[in-house]
């Protein structure tokens, strides 16, 4: 039975409601009074009075700012992710099928017109989710990507600039928070209203994102990154509470977690996690996360570790472990998975390939990561011959009045009628009121 080596005694309640008043306030506001608000607010919130769409000159300036290595390696991440994605979108296919003689069917892909993508841009300088965004909506094939990214100072982060440039953004909005949110949604600025907001953010935009969701889609409903490492006892004690350290970074409510079947090694990552905390340049956000939400979980074997992994189903999972390929056959709930030492949750982050923007709040239940798929609409058709309707057409006008819906059964009746006058069908055989 699965014991704590160390649990969060964390008993704060975060109360959602302010949050959301808040954001509804400020939707509300965009909706009513549309561009001005949104300057408004940029001006409240990010000191920004300036256009909000940069010009093509103020990109290639920013682009000028950015160092030759540092260009290189974010095109390498882009051929990362963007190659990845491409793999994603023809392994999606569409089809024709007859199932039965005369009745076609089939589905098309069609990408949405118009994709949203929000990109951080508070204590970090997020290139990484730039590309992660921008560059799977247009591998799925979206023609018109607006970006949007806080300003810092003068004007957004020039190596965030270079990413979304490359990753192909129609469209970059100097805008952050609930107002770029809602400029995107509302097609504000751009007269093109986003079908599908994507990109991670503060529990603001994430606020915004929900609310909107269903006037709009979105990618995932995102709350703080969690990460969770399955260790055993082959695995390297340091190397685990560095990856850990790693993701405490995010920020002050961001939860990790490690299960592990040997209570050695777990004891000893308690023991030299504050160490490696304290190492940092800024060990403040990694402490209080380690501290209020870190958990170390002690399993009596790998049953059990995949197990306890799919009730957290966390956002990353990492396996530093004997026989990887039973845990890739066997855990069932993440939003991204890594494999071996070799493999840390920062590759996946910035360049291995897979998409970083994934679920949370064990969403991974039920959903995976952004992809291609979030862009693309699967939509199905169907064609009948006269001949298949002596078949479909039966069928359904017989179903129909089982439900009760004598609506459709006569949708279905006139054809039989009209296509085989000469013929007799069960058009009232059943007594719809046995069946309703």
């Amino acid at each position: 039975m699965a014991t704590y080596l160390k649990k969060t005694d964390n008993k704060i309640e975060k109360t959602e409601s302010e949050t959301k008043d808040i954001v509804n306030d400020l939707l509300n506001q965009i909706r009513s009074h549309g561009e001005s608000a949104v300057r408004e607010l940029a001006d409240r919130f990010d000191n920004w009075t300036r256009d909000i769409i940069l010009s093509q000159e103020e990109i290639e300036t920013l682009i000028g700012k950015v160092p030759r290595k540092a260009k290189d390696d974010i095109q390498f991440a882009y051929d990362q992710v963007y190659g990845f994605a491409v793999k994603q979108r023809e392994s999606m296919q569409a089809f024709e099928t007859e199932p039965s003689p005369g009745v076609i069917l089939g589905q098309r892909l069609i990408p949405c017109q118009c994709a949203g993508c929000y990109v951080p841009g508070g204590r970090f300088a997020h290139a990484a989710s730039a590309i992660m965004s921008v560059a799977t909506a247009k591998a799925a094939g979206v023609p018109f990507v607006v970006a949007c990214t806080p300003p810092r100072g003068e004007s957004i982060h020039a190596v965030t600039a270079y990413a979304l440039s490359l990753s192909g953004a129609d469209v970059i909005m100097a805008l952050g928070g609930v107002q770029a949110i809602g400029a995107m949604a509302f097609g504000l600025f751009t007269d093109k209203p986003a079908d599908i907001i994507v990109g991670p953010g503060n529990a603001y935009v994430a606020e915004a994102k929900r609310m909107l969701y269903g006037e709009i889609g979105i990618d995932v409903f995102a709350g703080p990154t969690e990460s969770l490492i399955i260790a055993d006892r082959t695995a390297d004690p340091m190397i685990v509470a560095v990856d850990l350290v790693s993701q405490c970074e995010h920020g002050y409510d961001s939860p990790v977690w490690l299960l592990t079947d040997s209570k050695e090694l777990g004891l000893k990552v308690i023991e030299i996690m504050p160490k490696v905390i304290a190492d940092l340049p800024n060990p403040e956000v990694a402490a209080s996360s380690w501290h209020d939400y870190g958990e170390v979980v002690l399993c009596e074997n790998r049953e059990e570790l995949a197990k306890v992994n799919d009730a957290y189903a966390a956002e990353h999972v990492q396996v530093i472990a004997e026989d990887l390929d039973w845990y890739l056959e066997n855990l069932k709930n993440y939003g991204s998975l890594f494999l071996g030492e070799g493999c840390t949750v920062s590759h996946g982050d910035k360049t291995s390939g897979t998409n970083h923007i994934l679920p949370t709040k064990k969403a991974a239940r039920y959903s995976g990561g952004l992809n291609v798929g979030k862009f693309i609409k699967i939509l199905t058709y169907q064609k009948l011959t006269e001949e298949a309707n002596r078949t479909i057409g039966a069928v359904a006008s017989r179903i129909s009045r089982y439900e009760g819906m004598e609506g459709h059964a006569r949708a279905a009746d006139i054809r039989l009628r009209k296509y085989f006058p000469d013929e007799t069908f069960d058009f009232e055989v059943y007594d719809q009121k046995s069946y309703v």
